[in-house]
């Protein structure tokens, strides 16, 4: 039986992962995660971002988490951290959030937010000046920097639009590969703030192009973002390489946009629902850079070995405890149920692949769950051509459908002599022609 890399969704019961029961061998003792089965622990979380992302995400686990207590802290991270900056329209909406829930020390602050605003005003004038100046100037160097400061501006307060036009308004002056890597970082930034992920691929693709200026860490920053464009565009397949691709050389440098634990996150969790066990074993167990982020997330990496091993019973046991908290990331929220089914589905054919016949009711019993939720599981992998099998309903058993082997054999055998027939011919021709000097009479009439 073949699978296929990139397996169709199957309906599954009640959309869970589940657990095949087997007894858990001390893993209640492995050090938990910040990412993990338990309520996810907020302040480490934020703590791994900086700048507007850790904002973003703040907000987005307030919007989706659905615990009052969870959603009160997140807003009141995000309040603080929000006040650190320039945003104040950002502020009142945060205020708006909160309304009034956490007390007076976190309501309205007019007098913060017309301080800023005027500082910005002014902020604004002198740039505006400055730029002009140095156009009348013509001084390429100068402009870019003018531009520049205006996109770190716009970006500050949160006028995201603004900011990627500058940015990108700063292609015309760069006069080094430096400053074209260095436009080409801003404006992938501020596009995977606005979830313009066709322009962070574009200005990959640009930024790779220069390949004098690229240093490891720039690399490493490149992957990542092609490797969130791919998640975005839901393919997971090359999403997983990019990420698998990513240096140690990144270390804390990207915390701005990607922490370390959602490299190896993203990257396993693409891996196992498309790659084949080859893969995953070359590709992430032996991979000696990956590993360095897979040691940052216990789970993610007991759960890629236990699911290579055939351990299916912790494998999936690790993936339903991550769940819930994978719903609160900003970029894979959208992609865990089906990344969850696909995995499933690699669970299901790797179960059956090594096997003539297969008990269903063992197998029901191995995935936790009913014997007619399995069947209509395995009938979708079948009718799918992902597993090549029959289910005996009467008797609950799936008996493999293995290719006529000496049928097959015969047929290789008949096209290789039919090739090896036209090749003898095709060279018994070219060996008259040049016995008979074809060409050379040829050559002659010309």
């Amino acid at each position: 039986m073949e699978t296929e890399e990139d397996t169709a969704g199957a309906i599954t019961e009640e959309d869970e992962i589940y657990v095949n029961g087997g007894d858990n061998d001390g893993q209640s003792q492995r050090h938990r995660p910040i990412i993990s089965g338990e309520q996810l622990d907020i302040e480490a979380y934020a703590a791994l971002y900086t700048g507007r992302t850790k904002i973003t995400r703040l907000l987005f686990i307030a919007d989706k988490c659905g615990v009052p207590s969870m959603q009160l802290e997140a807003l009141r991270m995000a309040y603080d951290e929000i006040k650190k900056g320039e945003n104040t329209q950002l502020f009142r909406e945060v205020v708006g959030m909160i309304d009034g829930r956490l007390g007076p020390n976190y309501g309205p602050d007019n007098a913060w937010a017309e301080v800023v605003d005027r500082r910005a005003e002014s902020r604004k004038e002198k740039l505006e000046n400055e730029l002009n100046a140095y156009r009348t100037n013509l001084i390429k160097e100068s402009i870019r920097m003018g531009y520049n400061d205006f996109g770190d501006f716009y970006y500050a307060h949160g006028l995201l639009g603004e900011a990627f036009k500058n940015y990108v308004r700063t292609r015309d002056y760069c006069t080094t590969s430096k400053h074209i890597i260095h436009m080409c970082l801003n404006a992938i930034l501020v596009s995977i703030e606005m979830g313009q992920f066709t322009h962070v691929t574009s200005y990959v693709s640009k930024a790779e192009q220069t390949q004098d200026a690229l240093d490891p860490v720039t690399i490493a920053k490149l992957r990542c973002a092609a490797g969130l464009a791919h998640l975005e565009g839901k393919n997971y397949k090359l999403a997983a390489r990019k990420f698998l691709e990513t240096g140690p050389e990144l270390g804390n440098n990207y915390t701005e946009v990607i922490a370390q634990q959602d490299i190896a996150t993203y990257g396993s969790l693409c891996a196992l629902a498309t790659f084949d066990r080859a893969e995953l074993k070359s590709k992430v167990i032996d991979n000696a850079n990956f590993r360095n982020f897979l040691e940052l997330v216990p789970e993610i990496r007991e759960l890629i070995n236990d699911f290579h091993t055939s351990h299916y019973a912790s494998c999936l046991e690790y993936l339903g405890s991550l769940k819930a908290n994978l719903l609160l990331d900003i970029h894979l929220h959208d992609h865990v149920e089906t990344l969850y089914e696909q995995i499933r589905n690699k669970a299901l054919i790797q179960y059956t692949l090594p096997f003539v016949s297969v008990d269903l009711r063992m197998m029901a019993s191995a995935f936790n769950t009913s014997g007619a939720g399995l069947e209509k599981e395995l009938e979708a992998l079948i009718t799918n051509d992902q597993i090549q099998a029959r289910i005996d309903s009467h008797n609950k058993i799936l008996y493999a459908r293995h290719a006529d082997q000496r049928n097959g054999t015969f047929q290789r055998v008949l096209q290789t002599g039919s090739e090896f027939d036209r090749e003898v011919r095709a060279m018994l021709l070219r060996a008259n022609l040049i016995k008979h000097d074809y060409n050379s009479k040829v050559s002659r009439k010309h």
